[in-house]
């Protein structure tokens, strides 16, 4: 029954992941029509996705600790309803800065709740196949492009009224989240057992003091924080950056759902790939590869290219992401997993905030994207020096203190 019920785990995990994220970067659907009705700047509206990155980067950290004290189920509840909560009443503010206060505060602290809980207790799930149910639970939120934006574009256009489409949004994510959270459940004591027994169990009694200033986790964490502030702008504004490059609301949207759905076929490839080859490697080409694409932004001009594109970078920064959770599965005890996670998640976090507002900036100050991508290209490449010091495994390497 455990080894069934575990896959159970892995469908929570990627349903709650794609409801979160989805509904988190609806945003990006929701700027241009936001700006028209309102008169608000791209760069006041963007900076609401900025606060929201800061704070689900500080939430992640305290999620993911009271998931190892608490266990995943509570934790995961309170995110459902927050998470519904924040996007109802964020339809109905009047103000700048409260649509920016309680979509970016409220959004980034439930959307925050659901990764590291997730990854911890599926990890704790499995002692075999383990990145691949990583994967797939990372896979639920490559989903998000091609379910929730889709689904957030239709009601505007039906309704004609953002803060409809938004309210439906909101009350939807209650619908989807609240029955699936109590499927959530720790494993049997078989399974923790197993679990126990994995790469970097060992190391379960280090304190977290040493653990968060030891080079694992350091390279881990920063590798991640660069990643993320390279692709979080072109990801928030490429639908803006395709309608400003002529291409229409609903072709637009389709690049963001290309770009998902190559996210979820890059984790299951990278996942296979990391298998064969070792994680280390394929993270650092993936993160050369995004780096490249990003830059190949620059000379995009017709809806062909943006999907030839989209492929490879939704692949790329797709595919890259699970692998962090990977790693720090390897490199850290199953018992304080949720915490390091949820730290790591907390810059990663940071890193996503930096994109959308430096996007709406750029546009706002030259009227074009173009040093966006060329800043993110160049981040992107700091990602993958930082790296290249990645500290061996733990099969051959005792944690040691940076």
């Amino acid at each position: 029954m455990s080894n069934n019920y575990r896959w159970v785990i892995v469908f929570a995990g990627a349903l709650m992941g794609c409801v979160a994220i989805g509904t988190m970067f609806s945003l990006a659907i929701f700027l241009e029509p936001i700006a028209t009705t309102t008169g608000w700047s791209r760069a006041g509206i963007s900076s609401a996705m900025t606060l929201n990155f800061i704070v689900m980067g500080l939430g992640g950290f305290m999620w993911g600790a009271a998931s190892d004290r608490y266990g995943a189920r509570i934790v995961v509840l309170i995110g459902a309803l927050l998470l519904g909560l924040a996007l109802v009443l964020a339809s109905q503010v009047e103000s700048l800065l409260a649509f920016q206060l309680v979509y970016g505060c409220l959004v980034g602290l439930s959307a925050s709740a659901f990764f590291a809980p997730m990854i911890a207790v599926t990890m704790a799930w499995f002692d075999e196949h383990r990145s691949l149910a990583v994967s797939l639970v990372s896979a639920g939120m490559g989903m998000a492009p091609m379910t929730i934006s889709p689904f957030a574009r239709w009601l505007i256009s039906a309704y004609d009224d953002w803060r409809i489409a938004m309210l439906l949004i909101g009350v939807g994510a209650w619908i989807l989240l609240l029955p699936t959270v109590f499927l959530v459940r720790n494993p049997p004591v078989a399974a923790a057992a197993g679990a126990a027994a994995a790469p970097g169990a060992d190391r379960a009694d280090i304190p977290l003091s040493r653990v968060f200033r030891s080079p694992q986790f350091l390279v881990l964490a920063f590798t991640f924080f660069a990643c993320c502030a390279a692709h979080s702008g072109p990801i928030f504004h490429m639908v803006s950056y395709a309608m400003f490059c002529g291409v229409g609301p609903m072709a637009a949207v389709s690049i963001y759902s290309v770009e998902g759905a190559a996210g979820l076929g890059g984790r299951i490839l990278f996942g296979v790939l990391a298998d064969k080859l070792g994680v280390k490697p394929v993270l650092i080409g993936g993160l050369l590869i995004q780096a490249a694409v990003i830059a190949a932004y620059t000379i995009v001009s017709d809806l062909t290219q943006f999907y030839a594109l989209a492929v490879i970078f939704g692949g790329t920064y797709g595919g890259v992401m699970p692998l962090y959770a990977v790693l720090a599965g390897e490199y850290f005890a199953a018992k304080i997993l949720g915490t390091v996670l949820g730290a790591v998640t907390m810059l990663s976090a940071i890193g996503m905030a930096f994109g959308p507002l430096a996007g709406g900036w750029a546009f706002d100050q030259f009227n074009n994207y173009n040093w966006l991508f060329i800043g993110s290209a160049l981040v992107g490449l700091g990602a993958v020096l930082i790296a290249l010091a990645f500290p061996p495994l733990p099969s051959r390497l005792k944690l040691q203190p940076a």
